[in-house]
């Protein structure tokens, strides 16, 4: 069993400071680290216990350097599908989007892609291989590790599965990057909560939330 120990952060304080890291630096992450952090991300739950998963880890910087521009492709092609070109389009002016196109230039220096596979095909099995992500991504801050989530496209999809002899009945469900971050964890900016909990009816606020 993966030395578990190594977790020592608390729960509480791992989901409150976990937010997505897109800026990392290329340090290698150790192989006990990943064995965690991977082995978090099994024991997710999942439907009828099925666990339709399967982790592709791309670590070797030849692997990654090649996968880098297909992911870059991919990216600018969910733009284009929002009828969104070029660098200078406002709707990308924003901070995350700024970000985001970062990722997108910068993956090639990422010491450790996780392609995370549905074996099968379905959106249930890709719903199934959710819950795992988030699982991988706490075990990950809790080892001092960030990552994001983000998508591929159907454009490179193929391309991807050859290049990796991926089966053609899987689905390539996320691509997370992990590394350690250049900047830091946290703290969080989210809505507060009595802004998005109703009760018994939607709009009606519930008295128990401060």
């Amino acid at each position: 069993m993966p030395k578990i120990g190594r977790m020592g952060m608390p729960l509480y304080e791992a989901i409150y400071s976990m937010r997505a890291i897109r800026r990392l630096r290329p340090d290698p992450i150790p192989e006990r680290d990943l064995e965690i952090i991977l082995d978090a991300a099994r024991q997710a739950p999942n439907g009828g216990n099925m666990q339709p998963w399967h982790f592709l880890v791309l670590r070797d910087r030849a692997v990654i350097e090649q996968f880098a521009p297909l992911y870059h492709e991919a990216w600018w092609s969910k733009r284009a599908d929002a009828g969104i070109e070029g660098r200078d389009h406002p709707a990308l002016q924003n901070p995350v989007s700024q970000s985001a196109m970062r990722l997108a230039d910068e993956i090639g220096g990422a010491p450790v892609i996780v392609l995370l596979c549905a074996t099968a095909p379905g959106a249930g099995n890709a719903q199934s291989v959710i819950p795992s992500v988030q699982n991988m991504l706490l075990a990950a801050r809790s080892l001092g590790i960030g990552g994001t989530i983000t998508t591929l496209h159907a454009a490179v999809d193929e391309r991807v599965k050859d290049m990796f002899q991926i089966p053609e009945q899987a689905q390539i469900v996320y691509c997370i990057p992990l590394g350690y971050p250049q900047g830091r964890f946290g703290p969080l900016n989210r809505n507060p909560l009595r802004e998005i909990i109703s009760e018994d009816r939607w709009g009606q606020p519930a008295d128990w939330v401060e």
